[in-house]
């Protein structure tokens, strides 16, 4: 039926040709669509079914559900990062008082203080010294830009469902959790360009459009974030393959395989440029090539950004949990 769409389907030529159970699923996927349509959130245009915002959030929430829900069967650990600063929420951790420090008294250790001091007597006198406040979790912005592998050998090693979910998910994590940060979806594969969260389902593959352009990806990244002067500023770059294509000074790709040693120059003089303003590239590798593998360790030498292998299973479990541990940092 090509691009006529499931209702111009008729449920009687199908059950002549395919059978009374073909019939019967065609009908109830009739019913669904419309089901979802009268919650909205899907709506038909022309003579397809797009996602509504309220589609893509229930999407979002599903995405972000199913990856945390895996966290109580896995032993992945958090990175732990103690800043000094001042503000933010309140925890059941006491320290003493020190100049500065938010004045989130804990009266019980404190009058236990001056007790243990002066010894049993009425009234307890407390003196400074005595003063013991609750430690406090300072909250960081970050401006992040995703950049995900677009190339053919995504699809073809199952990678792409995976990468697209993660963005779906974090992107509701931020939303949801997190309104203040800021959150850049790129594209790269020949050329980056940028992408919406909602985008995503609607990308078509070019089967003629080779190359894993990361140099052009990472120029867009630092444009974009260049924008925020203040909070933390990344790149998470999910990748399957080393860096194939870059931008020649005339704006045309040049592509080759396996990759000269020439786009990765240019590709490591952009990282360059990123990590002159403080911009964290942490890469999430689907694949271990020896070229990626090697490119990689040239990155992160330049950036001192984090390297992960991910399998496509668990590169969300990575991802958030590694998202939100970075948010918050105790207050010493």
């Amino acid at each position: 039926y090509g691009n006529k769409g499931l209702g111009q389907v008729d449920p009687n030529q199908v059950r002549e040709l395919m059978g009374d159970e073909a019939a019967a699923q065609i009908e109830q996927l009739g019913e669904l669509a419309k089901l979802l349509e009268d919650a909205g959130y899907i709506e038909k245009k022309g003579g397809r079914y797009d996602l509504t915002p309220r589609g893509m959030r229930k999407i979002g929430q599903k995405a972000l559900k199913d990856i945390f829900s895996q966290l109580k069967k896995d032993g992945f650990g958090k990175h732990k990062t103690s800043f000094t600063g001042s503000g933010g929420e309140r925890t059941d951790v006491a320290k003493k008082y020190e100049f500065g420090d938010p004045f989130l008294l804990d009266l019980e250790k404190t009058v236990m203080n001056a007790v243990f001091r002066e010894g049993p007597m009425t009234p307890v006198r407390i003196q400074p010294p005595d003063f013991e406040v609750y430690r406090t979790e300072l909250v960081t912005s970050s401006s992040t830009v995703l950049m995900l592998d677009m190339s053919r050998s995504m699809i073809l090693r199952n990678c792409w469902a995976a990468a697209k979910k993660v963005a779906m998910a974090l992107n509701q994590l931020i939303q949801s959790q997190y309104p203040r940060d800021n959150l850049y979806i790129i594209g790269f594969s020949d050329r980056a360009r940028r992408m919406t969260a909602e985008g995503l389902n609607q990308v078509q593959w070019n089967e003629q459009v080779y190359g894993t352009n990361m140099q052009h990806g990472f120029m867009m990244a630092r444009q974009l974030l260049g924008k925020h002067k203040s909070g933390n500023k990344q790149i998470i770059m999910i990748t399957d393959g080393e860096p194939t294509a870059h931008l020649e000074e005339t704006g045309e790709v040049f592509f080759a395989y396996p990759p000269t040693q020439r786009t990765v120059t240019e590709t490591l003089k952009e990282a360059t440029r990123c990590t002159r303003e403080g911009i964290v590239i942490n890469t999430f590798m689907l694949e271990k090539s020896r070229y990626l593998a090697k490119f990689i360790e040239q990155l992160t030498a330049i950036n001192k950004g984090r390297a992960f292998y991910s399998s496509p299973e668990s590169l969300g479990e990575y991802i958030l949990v590694d998202y939100v541990s970075q948010k918050r940092k105790h207050v010493k």
